[in-house]
């Protein structure tokens, strides 16, 4: 029986290339991403295990964002090693992006701690860590 080891890849088609390979290669760039492969208006970045594809959407569908509650994907979460990492990429997103932070860098479950922002289609993307309260816990073995 054949099983699923991992996500390859993500891809996601935007309403303005260029804008959002100019989003898309800062965010990729401060998370450790580097440039896979790029054709005409297709860009992958990847960081040794996952890839992330933008491309260009057709003329009708480019005229419209994203909005969260519409059939499709609801958000891609990046996993951090640590808070402070999502702390850092919460600075990052308001300081250098100026993205649209939907949820800022807090606890949203039991130690789960993330920062929900939008991509310029308004695509909702997180960045995460869980378990790291629980971690130190732990006795070491």
């Amino acid at each position: 029986m054949a099983r699923v080891v991992g996500i390859d890849h993500l891809s996601i088609r935007v309403g303005d290339y260029e804008k959002s390979k100019l989003f898309y290669g800062r965010l990729f760039a401060f998370l450790g991403f580097k440039v896979e492969a790029e054709y005409p208006e297709t860009t992958g970045w990847t960081n040794g295990h996952t890839l992330f594809w933008i491309a260009q959407a057709d003329a009708r569908a480019s005229k419209r964002k994203h909005h969260i509650g519409d059939i499709g994907i609801h958000h891609y979460a990046f996993r951090l090693r640590s808070r402070k990492d999502v702390d850092e990429l919460d600075a990052f997103l308001r300081d250098e992006l100026k993205a649209t932070i939907v949820d800022p860098a807090g606890e949203y479950y039991d130690d789960y701690y993330a920062v929900f922002f939008l991509d310029p289609d308004g695509l909702k993307l997180e960045g995460m860590k869980w378990g790291e309260n629980q971690a130190k816990r732990e006795p070491a073995p």
